[in-house]
This record gives C-alpha cells, sequence and structure tokens, in this order.
C-alpha cells in the first residue's frame, strides 16, 4: 500500500492557474501508474489524467486537453498537475491515485487501489 497526499489546491480566478502536488510513500513509487481524479459536489468521480511509470505515456480527459499538463518525478516521489486557463467548472475534489499493477494507462477508477485525501479547487470571480 502507498501513503497519497495531495496538496496545493485553492481559490482561483475563472482563467487562472493552479499547480497540484501529489506525495507518495515508498520505493515502489517509480513502478507504478499514476491519475489524477476529481469529483464535484452531486457528482461522480470522474478521470482527469493519467501517466505511466516512467512518463513515456500519459492520457488526459478530452474536458483538459491542452489546458492541463500531467508530470512526475520519480526521484522525489511526487506527481504533478498544472492547471491552467481553469474555469468554474473544474471546481471540484481533485484526488490522485496509484495502479500499482499498471502494465498500461486506465482510466477507470476501480482499477486504482490507493487514494489520497483530496484537495479542493474552486474556481470562482
Amino acid at each position: 500500500q502507498v501513503q497519497l497526499a495531495e496538496s496545493g489546491g485553492g481559490l482561483v480566478q475563472p482563467g487562472g492557474s493552479l499547480r497540484l502536488s501529489c506525495a507518495a510513500t515508498g520505493d515502489a513509487f517509480p513502478t507504478y501508474y499514476m491519475a489524477w481524479f476529481r469529483q464535484a459536489p452531486g457528482k461522480a468521480r470522474e478521470f482527469v489524467a493519467a501517466i505511466s511509470d516512467g512518463s513515456r505515456f500519459s492520457r488526459y480527459a478530452d474536458f483538459v486537453k491542452g489546458r492541463f499538463t500531467i508530470a512526475r518525478d520519480n526521484g522525489k516521489n511526487m506527481m504533478y498537475l498544472q492547471m491552467n486557463n481553469l474555469n468554474v467548472e473544474d471546481t471540484a475534489a481533485y484526488y490522485c491515485a496509484a495502479d500499482r499493477d499498471g502494465t498500461y494507462i486506465r482510466t477507470d477508477a476501480s482499477s486504482f487501489e490507493d487514494w489520497g485525501q483530496g484537495t479542493q479547487v474552486t474556481v470562482s470571480s
């Protein structure tokens, strides 16, 4: 099991930017496929972005393409989500998740064994 902790959320105006971070424990982080999900009030948790263990592959939900960038630093056990041009529809709790058995990028939440507690992102004027 890996412990995950998100940070970097907050209140931002439409058109603004935020950078989320996810800190992971343990030595096996470099072998995990990782992802960001989000959940808005009253809505189901949805896939945002994912990255392969060595950063060679990434995948994004259609609604964030061109605005969000996922990255990781295996030397620091960290994953990041750079979010630009935010809009009110991006308001949600954002979660990082680990797929310990991943060999390809997955987008369904059930494939991810470990989750952080989430960080709130609120986009409002």
